[in-house]
């Protein structure tokens, strides 16, 4: 019985940290939408989608709220967007997405967790190029009926649908995001969550022995408190 509680309180504090980190990662879009165009979402498509997202991942609406009017004051912390480059283990690409108002800090920090879990930071373009920048929208099955509407998306922008028991993915060009979200606000669909995404060309084969060393670098790097993605071509 011990061993067996263990588990489920181990498995209850990871629940717990993946959504403290998605509510700060969903609160540093809001701030980064804010500064940009303003607390209004009426006004700003990328805080609209900021909220979505919030919404997505249940993060209470008073949260919600409050990170926008932090974004307003005048001593909020400006965030800069910043990719990092570099290897995990076997040689697997990896970029590193993050939201910081410290770049030489968080540079130093993204730098110590590759070399300590036996991957290496690269150069600015050093594995980019093996990505491409698309939108991905996923929906709850039962929130969007493909029968009806599957031509319409396609002429909205949708490059590839994927559909499974758990979710419905579309995916854009990266230039007909913007598209996408009006066809879908225009239908009043709200998606789980949009976001632009890193989405590797071709998917790297490993051992099971060497994917677990490789994921030990993956949840180190997402572990950092500027990270907000971190993108890879692990199959």
């Amino acid at each position: 019985m011990g061993r067996v509680f263990e588990k489920r309180k181990h498995k209850m504090f990871a629940r717990f940290d993946r959504m403290a980190k998605g509510f700060t990662r969903i609160g540093k879009d809001i701030a980064i939408a804010v500064k940009l165009s303003g607390p209004n979402p009426d006004n700003n498509p990328r805080l609209r989608m900021a909220i979505q997202n919030a919404k997505g991942i249940n993060m209470p609406k008073d949260r919600v709220d409050a990170a926008i009017k932090r974004a307003t004051a005048k001593e909020e912390k400006d965030f800069q967007e910043v990719i990092y480059e570099g290897y995990a283990p076997h040689g697997v690409p990896v970029l590193v997405e993050c939201a910081t108002d410290n770049p030489t800090r968080t540079v130093a920090n993204i730098r110590l967790r590759f070399s300590k879990n036996a991957g290496n930071m690269g150069n600015s373009g050093s594995v980019s190029f093996m990505f491409e920048r698309k939108g991905v929208f996923k929906f709850e099955p039962s929130k969007l009926n493909l029968d009806d509407l599957e031509l319409d998306l396609i002429d909205g922008g949708a490059e590839e649908i994927q559909r499974d028991d758990d979710a419905i993915i579309i995916y854009t060009k990266f230039t007909e995001f913007g598209h996408m979200q009006k066809f879908l606000e225009s239908r009043n669909l709200g998606a789980k969550s949009s976001e632009l995404q890193y989405i590797p060309s071709t998917m790297k084969e490993l051992s099971e022995a060497d994917q677990d060393e490789v994921m030990e670098c993956i949840t180190a790097l997402e572990e950092d408190e500027d990270v907000q993605n971190v993108y890879h071509n692990l199959a």
